[in-house]
């Protein structure tokens, strides 16, 4: 069992930068691929970045590529996305998930364990 733990949401402005954070405990985590996917208000749940156990492979969704910054230290058992020029349609509930497949993946599905959200909202 893997717990996750996200935390760095808010309110902020177009334009502006957050990082948001993910720490696991409960297994090893340099076990896991680890992705980020975010949820907004009536729509499904979206793949936004990946990245593989060792982190030398990330992978993003073409809506969010050369915006945000995918990254994890083993070290601290965490990942994180750096988030910028945020743009009002990157308000979501944005969950960080854990991957047994340790390339990791695009579909949710291959996901096994996920974290409670944290609420991002970009304001114009």
């Amino acid at each position: 069992q893997v717990q996750l733990v996200e935390s760095g949401g808010g309110l902020v402005q177009v334009g502006d930068s957050l990082r948001l954070s993910c720490a696991a405990s409960g297994h090893t985590f340099s076990a896991y691929a680890m992705g980020w996917f975010r949820q907004a208000p009536g729509k499904e749940r979206e793949f936004v970045a990946g990245i593989n156990w060792s982190g030398e492979l990330t992978y993003y969704a073409d809506h969010v590529k050369g915006r945000f910054t995918i990254s994890r230290d083993n070290a601290k058992n965490t990942v994180y996305l750096q988030m910028n020029t945020l743009k009002p349609e990157d308000t979501a509930v944005y969950y960080c998930a854990a991957s047994v497949l340790r390339g990791g993946s695009y579909v949710s599905t291959e996901y096994d364990y996920w974290g409670q959200g944290t609420q991002v909202t970009v304001s114009s």
